[in-house]
């Protein structure tokens, strides 16, 4: 009866796409750390472009 349970279970594919989402999450996360300098550049820099923008076309 536990033999043919941890068979089952172990045949069980339903957990994959769970599994599969927590390690696309993990390397998201690592690039964002590797690279968060250079994305905080980035970012600063479309604001600034928008807040130029912007302030262009209200004076």
């Amino acid at each position: 009866m536990v033999i043919r349970w941890l068979k089952e279970f172990w045949q069980d594919e339903s957990g994959i796409g769970v599994v599969e989402m927590i390690l696309i999450l993990v390397v998201l996360i690592g690039l964002v750390l590797i690279f968060k300098d250079q994305l905080g550049a980035l970012v600063n820099g479309i604001f600034k472009e928008i807040q130029s923008k912007t302030s262009s076309v209200y004076s």
